[in-house]
Formats: C-alpha cells, sequence, structure tokens
C-alpha cells in the first residue's frame, strides 16, 4: 500500500496520510472531541461516587487516557497510522456509553463529525490538486517561447461577447 494510503470510493481512509485539509478538518474533529470525552470522565467519576462504587478514580483516569489520546491523535494524523488510531479512538467513544449513557449522543455526533471531516477534507484535497495542476500548466504554457498569454486590456477594440462594440472613451 502506499503511503498515502487506500481511498475508497466516499473518501475514507482507514489508513495512511491523508492531504492538507483532511488532517486539518479531522485534527479539529478529533481535539474537540478529547475536550468532550474528558468532560463525560468527569460526568462518569461524579455518577461513580455518587453511588459509593470504589471505580470513580478508575473512570476519571480511563477517560482522561482517552481524552489525551484523542488529543494527540489530532496532532499525529501525519503519521501514516493516525486514521487508524483514529477510527479506533471513535469506537472507544462510542464504548464510553455503557458507563455514561449520554456518551452515545457524543459518540455519534463525533463519529459522523469524523466522517464528514474525512469525506469533505478528500473532496478539498482533490479540489486542491485540480486547482494546483490547472495553475502549473497555465504558468508553463505561459513560459514557453512564442506562447505569451494573451492579454486584453478593458478598452480593446475586440467585440464583446454580445457583439455589440464597446462604448468608445473618446467620445
Amino acid at each position: 500500500m502506499s503511503r498515502t494510503g487506500a481511498v475508497t470510493r466516499y473518501g475514507l481512509t482507514p489508513y495512511g496520510v491523508p492531504g492538507k485539509m483532511t488532517r486539518r478538518l479531522a485534527g479539529v474533529v478529533l481535539g474537540t472531541q478529547g475536550l468532550a470525552v474528558f468532560f463525560g470522565a468527569l460526568v462518569a467519576r461524579a455518577l461513580a461516587a455518587a453511588m459509593g462504587s470504589d471505580g470513580s478514580g478508575s473512570f476519571l483516569l480511563i477517560g482522561s487516557l482517552l481524552a489525551v489520546l484523542c488529543i494527540l491523535d489530532a496532532g499525529l494524523l501525519r503519521q501514516p497510522w493516525g486514521i487508524t488510531v483514529g477510527w479506533v479512538l471513535q469506537i472507544a467513544t462510542l464504548a464510553c456509553a455503557f458507563v455514561v449513557p449520554s456518551m452515545l449522543l457524543v459518540g455519534v455526533v463525533f463519529g459522523g463529525l469524523w466522517l464528514t471531516a474525512l469525506v469533505q477534507g478528500q473532496k478539498m484535497d482533490e479540489h486542491t490538486r485540480r486547482v494546483d495542476d490547472q495553475w502549473h500548466a497555465a504558468q508553463e504554457a505561459s513560459a514557453q517561447p512564442g506562447s505569451a498569454p494573451r492579454m486584453v486590456a478593458p478598452d480593446s477594440t475586440d467585440p464583446p461577447a454580445s457583439g455589440r462594440e464597446p462604448p468608445s472613451v473618446d467620445g
């Protein structure tokens, strides 16, 4: 497999280094997801402490670890395994719903944002590549001798596209 990873029909990459915009969008999702997971860990700890459970500290520790992993992975998306870790973090966030049921909503929302970031980021990266290719092709064409680009001044004597003569500046 190449370093850039396999891209499926919808732009979802299970492994590999995504494009610049995909990394940016996915990084924002993972960073904010880390904050939401940390707040969920605080809720899990408070609920466990209110019920008199001895596991309240472990809920906070595991939730904090998951939150830190989300934030770290946001910066590690340049690595080929960064996207894979992101998918694992999405599943882990959904699994938090077994401790705090309202984390199901958080997991579904951030899972949807993750999918959107990967799909739309891939589309933006592809669009950027096309525009860059067009620009570079135009630059190469204008750099070749004898093929200087034709610049048309606004007061040119060429008839406009409508077939009418342009207004005269002289009066």
